[in-house]
């Protein structure tokens, strides 16, 4: 889950990293007001997006009439897709040096690590691929934490003035600890910076939230904003469904993350020369009954893209039957037009297909193995294709 930069900036402020103290609008009017008791402010668009400073909305204001006016040019645009709906009026800061600060998970060594850069402002990933040497990166033991030492190293490396190692230190540990609290896969700071008045400061945040962790944060469920995600994958977290839209033909239902990744992979391989691929990433999980599959299928048919559906089904826990009423449950709702192919193997797999092929349904066939069900359903979106 994501966060807002506002929101990310109320978190840090929570554990005492110093942020500007400004507040949200969402309408001119309201950034009017803010930016009167604020003086000169930076009207910025809450999205979840990159580049909103190149795309228009990141703008300075002098007056309050100012702030309403550039507040009204922000509210209601688009930035990658994603229309602006709050702004974040901040006072404006005198920014003698800008740097990067964040933590990540870093999968190759199987934990946290700490990033700075004297390149701040700008995105992280342009500066590894343009000046690589100017990243110093600090792994954190997950159990021992982060220690003093290691921030000294960091701010050292990032030739960063002796004066301000202590307040750098100060902020790397608590970005630590709202990090490692808050079950968050990124804490970033970007930019972290030294202001005229030699102070540090956090002038913008992002944080992404582990959704897997979230049953330990039931609070951070009011700061999810659902608009900048497709309705369909608000609809399958909703169900408990693990989804994710792509831009293929073939719509998959799989239960297993390895085996619907797999799947895809088949799908890609047969695909391919025809310019077909998978339509999302779904797994049902294990032991899915028949109300969840249903959703699935609703999900998936809701693309109007998808041209076939793939079923991969490899009972374990999961109950062919089960799957079986679950797809008969939601065709007879939907009555979709598109061809679907249904692998079913494992645990009650041939009462499964005995109740398909008993519903009668004509677009319906069966495979035997994951590639010969892969074909079949490149065969039927490349048809419904033409």
């Amino acid at each position: 889950m994501n966060l807002h930069e506002y929101q990310t900036k109320q978190r840090f402020a929570e554990y005492g990293i110093p942020v500007p103290m400004g507040s949200t609008a969402t309408t001119p009017d309201e950034a009017a007001e803010i930016a009167r008791t604020l003086g000169t402010v930076v009207v910025k668009a809450q999205v979840l997006s990159g580049g909103r400073g190149k795309a228009g909305g990141v703008k300075l204001a002098s007056t309050p009439e100012e702030a309403r006016e550039v507040a009204n040019q922000i509210l209601g645009m688009e930035i990658k897709g994603l229309t602006v709906h709050r702004v974040l009026v901040d006072p404006a800061a005198h920014i003698e040096k800008e740097i990067y600060l964040g933590i990540v998970n870093d999968r190759s060594a199987a934990k946290p690590v700490l990033i700075a850069s004297s390149e701040g402002g700008v995105e992280i990933e342009i500066v590894a691929k343009e000046n690589p040497k100017a990243i110093v990166r600090e792994h954190i033991d997950p159990v021992l934490g982060l220690h003093h030492y290691q921030t000294m190293n960091v701010a050292s490396g990032i030739n960063l003035p002796r004066e301000h190692w202590n307040a750098f230190s100060s902020i790397a540990l608590k970005l630590w600890e709202c990090y490692l609290d808050s079950d968050a896969t990124l804490a970033e700071i970007n930019p972290l910076v030294i202001t005229a008045e030699n102070q540090l400061i956090a002038l913008d945040g992002k944080m992404v939230i582990d959704d897997n962790a979230l049953l330990r944060h039931p609070e951070f469920e009011a700061l999810r904003d659902t608009t900048a995600e497709p309705e369909a994958e608000t609809r399958a977290r909703e169900a408990g469904i693990a989804y994710v839209k792509l831009n293929g033909q073939i719509g998959c239902m799989v239960n297993g993350a390895g085996l619907a990744m797999a799947t895809m992979d088949m799908v890609k391989l047969y695909g391919e020369a025809d310019g077909i691929g998978p339509a999302n990433f779904l797994d049902i999980g294990g032991g899915a009954q028949a109300d969840r599959v249903a959703a699935a299928l609703r999900i998936i048919l809701s693309d109007p893209n998808v041209k076939a559906v793939l079923f991969n089904i490899f009972g374990g826990i999961t109950r062919g039957d089960e799957v079986a009423r679950g797809l008969l449950t939601a065709y007879n709702e939907i009555k979709p037009d598109v061809a679907m192919v249904i692998r079913l193997v494992g645990t009650n797999a041939e009462e499964g297909m005995e109740l398909i092929s008993n519903s009668g349904i004509p677009n319906l066939t069966g495979a035997s193995t994951l590639t010969e069900a892969a074909r079949m359903a490149v065969a039927a979106a490349k048809e419904g294709m033409q």
